[in-house]
């Protein structure tokens, strides 16, 4: 995972997370990656100083959300940031159905008619969620990686 300071065309700044940079610069191109402040998707990098780890033990992404190092409390998350998320987590997990990688596939046939509509979690590649966005199938991206996948 990857941390991005982040600023819109209103000269917002935010951070994000994002799995590469490939990752980024796909949902950038698709326009996926919106201003939190007034919902810009005229965003772009900022300086940001790299974070330091003193072991060798690789971090995960709960490591960074959940426990930060003492060295690392200049990069800490925001607790009510952090909450936050948890938040909502809990409640797609609660109010949606897990479909996986065939995420693109389900919203479509939804889209489509050709399935009952449905709230709905899962994954979906680069591309084929800028396509859903392209043919106006309501999308987005969450901020967090579903528990499936963290097994």
């Amino acid at each position: 995972m990857i941390r991005y300071a982040l600023k819109c065309g209103n000269d917002h700044s935010f951070e994000s997370w994002f799995k590469t940079a490939d990752a980024f610069e796909s949902l950038i191109a698709a326009g996926m990656v919106t201003c939190p402040d007034c919902g810009s998707d005229s965003v772009q990098k900022t300086l940001m100083a790299p974070g330091v780890r003193s072991s060798r033990k690789k971090a995960t992404p709960q490591d960074l959300m959940s426990k930060p190092s003492e060295s690392a409390m200049t990069n800490a998350p925001d607790p009510k940031l952090v909450e936050a998320i948890k938040t909502l987590r809990d409640h797609v997990e609660k109010n949606s159905d897990y479909v996986g990688t065939k995420f693109a596939e389900e919203a479509r046939a939804m889209h489509d008619g050709d399935t009952p509509h449905r709230p709905i979690y899962g994954e979906a590649k680069a591309e084929d969620a800028k396509k859903l966005i392209e043919d106006g199938v309501p999308a987005m991206p969450l901020p967090f990686i579903p528990r499936q996948k963290t097994n």
